[in-house]
């Protein structure tokens, strides 16, 4: 069977907790990483491991001493990219992103995002982005890809600064790209 038919199918059967129907687009598996830092020892998070193709771009992304640590809820997701994936940077977490601090106890470079904000109570949702602003360097960023523009005001509650960028072919796909600067912009 084809793997894009595959993993729409999964996704399909799991929609209320990936959040969509197929897997991000290139464009945004690229970009979605443009601010993570190239630096040795970074710590990157990723929320929504899903089958691993934004992982995939992560890590050739960061440089060879950092780690990431990958979120995923879903168990069968977790042992395909555990399948697929052999990198010792790599550490798959079999949980939500609520519970990052339970995980990470030191400060992170980077988090690259694309769990469903639609699908969780406002209140669950502030407390991910927060948290993950907790944990966060001054001057690094949160970056989460997301199918519209309705959460993006979630993110400047807590966010020093906060843009939103979409492809022109890709109407229904947003990053947002937001910012700890401890000075609100």
């Amino acid at each position: 069977m084809n793997q894009k038919f595959k993993t729409s199918l999964a996704f399909a059967k799991n929609l209320m907790v990936t959040g969509a129907i197929s897997e991000t687009s290139r464009y945004v598996e690229v970009n979605i990483c443009k601010h993570i830092s190239k630096e040795p020892n970074k710590i990157i998070v990723e929320f929504g491991t899903g089958h691993g193709n934004i992982t995939r771009e992560i890590l050739n992304t960061m440089s060879d001493s950092s780690t990431l640590y990958s979120f995923e809820v879903n168990k069968d997701f977790c042992d395909h990219v555990r399948e697929t994936i052999q990198d010792e940077r790599l550490i798959i977490i079999n949980d939500g992103a609520e519970n990052l601090k339970k995980h990470v106890k030191t400060p992170i470079d980077s988090v690259i995002s694309s769990i469903p904000f639609t699908f969780f109570s406002k209140e669950k949702g502030l407390s991910i982005i927060q948290n993950a602003y907790d944990l966060l360097e001054e001057g690094c960023y949160y970056s989460q890809a997301l199918y519209t523009k309705f959460n993006f005001k979630k993110f400047q509650k807590i966010f020093d600064h906060c843009t939103l960028t979409t492809h022109k072919n890709l109407i229904t796909e947003y990053i947002y790209y937001c910012k700890k600067t401890n000075e609100k912009l």
